[in-house]
Order: structure tokens, then C-alpha cells, then sequence
């Protein structure tokens, strides 16, 4: 099936994108890297009367480091996150999350910004950009805001951008001495999006207890979410193989589980302690513990 028909916008600057959606936001849909929109316009379950392709615009294609961490504008694409030694040094989350999207073809053309904006509840970035607490800043022709990770997603396919808004840039915190992370999955193998995807930051202070534990999960509910009984049941722990296991019991606990035709939401709730559980034993072992 070919898109309805559209007229097509390049602006060159992020202020000329933001004007042209102050005009006309209800008309109009934002293509990033298309690996979400263009489907979406073939099969006419949008049709719009503008695409505005934000390619042009080089100020949303930079991972800066900034003091304590990093800032990656919304056009970086997920092969480029991948590869960058910055992120690895600093965040090694986010390279291990960005191997884990799709396919080979979708990381060199999709972009961390069309990814989050898109809010798809089976994406594999809000599980990484929950547990790293990221900061969403978001810009339109009259003002810029700041938007929590844990704020950003509100329901399927639908994020806290208000229409006239465009999402820039992503803010992430370098992790520091003692923490590890990791992001695992189990896939839809035909797609490979999340059906449980788990992103665990663990860091431990000096004798071996954990101070801070957060982790992001995709896939299970509606909308990522943060396991934050899985969290508080693991502070003040050596993180034993025992204790990450009775924590990741808890990581659907109170979370309406989706049904479909890939998992049962019973499905759902059983990986979700198995993918906790796994993502939570390899945090703690890179943060130096056995």
C-alpha cells in the first residue's frame, strides 16, 4: 500500500522546525529516522498533510559530554550510539541497549529521539533511559522544557510531547566507580522488539552493599515502567544470587501485564523475574561484584 498523499518539509534549522509546528502541529507528523513513521504512513494508519523531516538539522546529531554526563541530540542514530567509544567509557548502557534494536538495517537509519518519541511500549531505549533517570528536553517555537524519563511515557504509542513540540535532546548521567549495568532481552524474533526487556544499574559502596539500584522494563505493560520494588528490595544488600532473585520476583508485581498473540500477560510476568533476575546478576558482576 503507498501513504496518502503529503507535502513534505525540510526545514534547516530547528527554529524553522519548530515555527512550521506552531502552524500547523495538528497536521503535521515529525519524521526522525522513519523506521516508525514510514510504516505507519504505508499501511495509512497515519495520514497526514505534512512530513517534516528533520534531517537537515546537524545540532541533533552530536553526543557531547557534558559535566557529569552526556548529552545526545534526538537525531543520533542507534548504529552511532553502538559505536561510541564516549558512551562506553561513560554509559556502556546505552551501547549495549542500542546492539539490541532491531536489525542492522533499522539501527542505521532509526534515532534515539524517533525511538522515544514514537513510545512504542515494546522499544528497547525507555527501559535504558528509565534506569538511567535521563532527562528529555523538549523544545517549541515559544518555549523549552525539561521532561523526566519516568514522566515522558503516558500510554501506548503516546509520550508527553505536546504537538507543537520536538524533542531534542536526551541528558544521561555518567556512571560512576563500583556500578554496572546491563540490558537484556527476550525478543519477538520476527520484529525484534521486546517482549520483556530489563535495563539494571546496581552500584555498591565500599563494603559491598548496594547504595543505589534502578531498574527500566519494556515490553510487559503498556508503558515502560520503572520496577521500583524491585529497587527498594535490593538497597542495603550485598546483591546475593539469593537476594536478586527474591528482588526480581517482584518486577511485575502490581503492573497490569499485556496479552497478545506473541505472550500471555502470565507469560509476561514469569519472563520478567527471569530477565530481572539475569540483567541484575550481570549489573552487579561488572560493578566488580562475583
Amino acid at each position: 500500500m503507498f501513504p496518502a498523499n503529503f507535502d513534505y518539509v525540510c526545514p534547516a534549522s530547528l527554529a524553522e522546525a519548530a515555527q512550521f509546528l506552531n502552524q500547523h502541529s495538528e497536521d503535521a507528523k515529525i519524521l526522525a529516522g522513519g523506521q516508525s513513521l514510514i510504516p505507519l504512513l504505508k499501511l495509512r494508519l497515519a495520514a497526514p498533510q505534512f512530513v517534516v523531516d528533520l534531517g537537515r538539522i546537524a545540532e541533533l546529531k552530536v553526543i557531547r559530554e557534558t559535566n557529569g554526563g552526556f548529552e545526545i541530540g534526538s537525531l543520533v542514530r542507534h548504529v552511532d550510539i553502538e559505536r561510541s567509544h564516549l558512551l562506553a567509557r561513560g554509559c556502556p548502557l546505552l551501547p549495549e541497549t542500542a546492539a539490541e534494536v532491531g536489525d542492522m538495517q533499522v539501527r542505521n537509519r532509526g534515532t534515539l529521539g524517533g525511538s522515544l518519541a514514537h513510545a512504542d511500549p515494546a522499544g528497547d531505549f525507555p527501559a535504558a533511559i528509565l534506569a538511567l533517570d535521563a532527562e528529555l528536553t523538549a523544545a517549541s517555537a515559544i518555549a523549552q522544557r525539561t521532561i523526566s524519563a519516568q514522566d515522558f511515557f503516558v500510554g501506548i504509542l503516546t509520550s508527553a510531547l505536546y504537538p507543537n513540540e520536538i524533542l531534542t535532546s536526551i541528558r544521561v548521567p555518567k556512571l560512576g566507580p563500583r556500578t554496572g549495568s546491563a540490558y537484556v532481552k527476550m525478543s519477538q524474533q520476527a520484529s525484534g522488539f521486546a517482549i520483556v526487556g530489563v535495563a539494571a544499574i546496581l552500584t555498591f559502596d565500599e563494603k559491598g552493599k548496594v547504595t543505589e539500584a534502578r531498574v527500566g522494563i519494556t515490553g510487559v505493560a503498556s508503558v515502560p515502567y520503572r520496577a521500583k520494588k524491585v529497587e527498594a528490595a535490593l538497597r542495603g544488600t550485598a546483591a546475593s544470587a539469593k537476594e536478586i532473585a527474591a528482588a526480581a520476583a517482584l518486577a511485575s508485581k502490581g503492573v497490569d501485564a499485556l496479552s497478545d498473540i506473541h505472550a500471555s500477560a502470565a507469560y509476561r510476568r514469569d519472563v520478567a523475574a527471569v530477565f530481572t533476575r539475569r540483567s541484575l546478576e550481570k549489573a552487579a558482576q561488572r560493578a566488580g561484584r562475583k
